[in-house]
């Protein structure tokens, strides 16, 4: 099969030749069809990003595609069904703190590495392997939808923090960082789940404009300035009534400040998911206040991705109507052109924008 392969950090991946995969047991081989490209899949594959990686590998996760062979412990998947590839694969010998990899991109710890070493390979290639629980059932679909349908795992991530906070029907949240990919994402999620009210956060103005056209009147902005006391009170002000939830999505150049401005808007008794990636990258911090946290009954919750149950869930929203694919705007590019594909998605990292290579 064709496949891109990255042999070292910092020289070019390649378009090779190799054997596809062979099928084990609790496993399934699933025809690519469809896989995004991170606005940031240069950074993972020249090494900047300092991921838990072990080489050679074929990048890209996420696959939408057609099941072609499955083990013998699929009772329901079948050769043709159209499957999401989840990438979150998880240890299978401890259901309590199983240790987790991100499929082709990054091992995260040690126990995520062994994983890593065999569930190795990613989606920018022909056939792709996966855990049999990681192909998730999407049902029939238009092959002309799987480009759409690739962008299903930019609204899996904020979802997960979603969940993770209980988001309630009816309720205000404050999406803070919610200019970029997962930020966007969450707002279409938070209404999908029944939010009576969004305040959107950013900094980048155009960005924020862009978000006001697609959706209707209950979605608010908040251009943030960098001050914490003026954006906390901006934040108040454009919203109809108590803060009930805060989920923080900002990326690791944030400033702690960004962070806190949010924050301290939640409501007594309201809950704050922290999904971003402020101090990450040896950056500052947040310094938690402790009394104001203890005294206002506020919960707050760390949240890495989703849980396994997660991406069916997302489907079943996508096919009620509760959630539009259609929000995105989807750039594909051929399987030979993935430099001008990594290119593209890092220039175009915006709200609902997404870039998939197709390897046929």
């Amino acid at each position: 099969m064709r496949a891109v392969i990255l042999k070292a950090f910092g020289h070019p991946a390649t378009l090779e030749t190799t054997p596809n995969p062979v099928l084990g047991t609790g496993e399934v081989i699933v025809d690519v069809v469809a896989c995004p490209v991170l606005s940031y899949a240069g950074e993972v594959l020249s090494g900047a990003r300092k991921y838990l990686l072990d080489l050679p590998v074929i990048p890209g996760n996420g696959v939408i595609g057609r099941v072609a062979q499955t083990g013998p412990d699929a009772t329901q998947l079948k050769t043709g069904d159209w499957v999401y590839c989840d990438p979150t694969v998880r240890s299978r010998d401890n259901a309590l703190t199983p240790d987790i990899t991100l499929q082709a991109l990054s091992a995260g710890s040690e126990g995520g590495l062994k994983l890593q070493q065999y569930f190795r390979d990613g989606g920018w290639a022909e056939q792709i392997r996966v855990p049999t629980e990681n192909a998730k059932a999407l049902g029939d679909i238009d092959p002309d939808q799987a480009n759409a349908w690739a962008s299903i795992g930019s609204l899996l991530v904020p979802y997960g923090g979603l969940l993770a906070g209980k988001l309630q029907a009816g309720e205000t949240i404050v999406i803070n960082g919610a200019t970029g990919k997962f930020g966007s994402a969450a707002i279409a999620v938070a209404f999908g789940m029944g939010a009576g009210c969004v305040i959107a956060t950013g900094r980048n103005k155009a960005a924020l404009s862009s978000l006001v056209e697609k959706f209707d009147q209950r979605l608010r902005v908040v251009a943030m300035q960098g001050n914490e006391a003026t954006d906390q009170a901006a934040i108040k002000e454009a919203a109809p009534g108590p803060v009930d939830m805060v989920l923080d999505l900002l990326p690791p150049a944030a400033s702690p400040a960004q962070v806190m401005a949010a924050l301290m808007t939640v409501r007594p008794n309201g809950r704050v998911v922290l999904m971003g990636g402020v101090g990450t990258q040896d950056g500052a911090t947040i310094d938690l206040p402790y009394a104001w946290l203890m005294r206002h009954n506020i919960t707050i919750r760390g949240q890495w991705m989703y849980p396994p149950h997660a991406a069916s869930m997302m489907v079943g929203l996508i096919r009620a109507g509760l959630i539009s694919l259609d929000l995105f705007e989807v750039t594909a590019f051929d399987l030979k052109d993935f430099k001008a594909a990594i290119d593209h998605a890092a220039a175009n990292s915006g709200p609902f924008r997404t870039t998939v290579v197709r390897p046929s």
